[in-house]
């Protein structure tokens, strides 16, 4: 801070103090009790400010804690297969691959050739693009397929982040609303007094409501006519003989 000739000063409150020669900003930060800490080197005139220094290095510490929290390290994931893969293990292999696409890590897909599979690189190159077609749901090919040595490998990127923002939806109209409609008033019931209560004078008593009518009688059937009795037969005494 000596060399420099002077500096634009900032106070402890953020107030512009202008611009001062570098030891009368020093004694001016002293008296106040306070640092004088130069955090724009680079301008012209370098620009200082009035605080405290323990405070300041804290808060720049924290800061670069939160940072490295934000920060999300790559992971890299790998799947090895061979030219000769059945369909089993084809699909097996796929699922793990999508599982880590959706985590969020970068795949590597590699292809190892043994003995005189080298001898026809074209067949790993044709599985590779195969499986970068079943993974472009949740991938992307950063690399292509490239030879090395014995295997040929194929780097992916997960889609996460990747894809275009989704267009708006169209706002739905709103729904006009239900007006209630008004329900019919009831025609009012006339209620029979309680027994033993009799009305009032002066009001028109309520006729008794008529019985509701029952079933009708049943047709009576003409009974039969009556059978004449039998005549019956009177006992006749003999006669009395005379002595």
């Amino acid at each position: 801070m000596i060399r420099v000739p002077a500096v634009r000063l900032i106070g402890p409150n953020g107030e512009q103090l202008g611009v001062l020669p570098t030891q009368r900003a020093l004694a001016h930060a002293q008296d106040l009790g306070y640092d004088l800490v130069e955090i724009a080197p680079n301008a012209v005139p370098p620009v200082a400010k009035i605080l405290d220094f323990g405070k300041y290095r804290f808060e720049k510490q924290q800061e670069a804690k939160e940072a490295k929290k934000r920060q999300k390290s790559v992971i890299w994931k790998e799947i090895r297969v061979s030219p000769k893969i059945d369909d089993h293990d084809i699909e097996t292999k796929i699922k793990s691959a999508s599982k880590f696409l959706g985590e969020g890590d970068k795949l590597k897909v590699t292809v190892r050739f043994r003995g005189r599979e080298l001898a026809h690189p074209d067949r790993g190159r044709v599985l590779l693009m195969q499986i970068a077609e079943r993974l472009k749901e949740h991938g992307t090919v950063e690399r292509q397929p490239l030879l090395e040595g014995r295997s040929m490998s194929m780097i992916m990127n997960p889609l996460r982040g990747l894809g275009a923002a989704p267009a708006p939806q169209a706002a739905a109209a709103p729904a006009a609303p239900m007006v209630p409609r008004p329900a019919a008033p009831a025609a009012p019931r006339p209620s029979a007094p309680a027994p033993g209560i009799r009305p009032a004078p002066g009001l028109p008593r309520t006729p008794p409501a008529a019985p509701a009518p029952g079933p009708a009688p049943a047709p009576r059937t003409a009974s039969a006519a009556p059978r004449p009795a039998a005549p019956r037969a009177t006992p006749t005494r003999p006669p009395q003989r005379s002595n």
